[in-house]
């Protein structure tokens, strides 16, 4: 039976844990894609996709009662707030504490579990550059697209990694960062409007 994932959500809310895997099934595209952007490419030939999701599935059904008696906006929403609990702790199993890793860059008392944002914006933006003639310019892109971030705000770029990448709606993105959707909308476009000139040459 294909129930609205609506209806889903508010049996789940009042109690019914057992829709759960089924609302977390509706949700896995929007988290697969949110931990395709997020992991480190430090550690992408040990670990994938895949695997942190289904850490995050364990976690968030061991934490489920959190979400049913918290006031949170949407289970997708929470859900993504477990899926950065469940990254930053994958990236710290994995990345040698000897080693500088994307996290402690961006955060060394470790109060951001999503790690260096203008990292992965720019490591993903030419993702798609694997041949050897593309490879050869590929560390000079990069500089740019981080020269090119370093000029925005944090609010912009985590507006841009929302959007663009994580693919959340814009009333999405207003919530996650306290801000009111017109302000998320215009940051967006200004954030895209400072990066064309970079985004043209990719």
């Amino acid at each position: 039976m294909n129930t609205d994932i609506g209806e889903i959500e508010r049996q789940l809310k009042q109690g019914d844990l057992s829709l759960f895997a089924q609302a977390f099934s509706r949700h896995l595209p929007r988290l697969w894609q949110i931990v395709h952007f997020r992991l480190s490419d430090q550690i992408r030939a040990r670990v994938d996709a895949d695997d942190v999701l289904q850490e995050v599935y364990l976690d968030a059904e061991k934490r489920l009662s959190h979400y049913v008696e918290g006031n949170f906006p949407s289970l997708f929403l929470w859900l993504r707030l477990v899926t950065g609990q469940t990254l930053s702790r994958v990236h710290r199993r994995h990345l040698t504490t000897e080693s500088r890793s994307t996290l402690r860059e961006s955060s060394p008392n470790g109060e951001n579990p999503w790690g260096n944002t203008s990292l992965c914006l720019s490591q993903r933006f030419i993702a798609h550059l694997t041949s050897p003639s593309q490879a050869a310019v590929k560390t000079e892109l990069i500089a740019e697209v981080r020269s090119a971030l370093s000029e925005m705000s944090d609010m912009d770029r985590e507006v841009v990694a929302l959007r663009h990448f994580e693919e959340l709606t814009n009333q999405e993105v207003a919530m996650e960062l306290g801000i009111t959707p017109k302000a998320a909308s215009i940051r967006y476009v200004r954030a895209l409007e400072r990066l064309r000139s970079v985004l043209e040459k990719l």
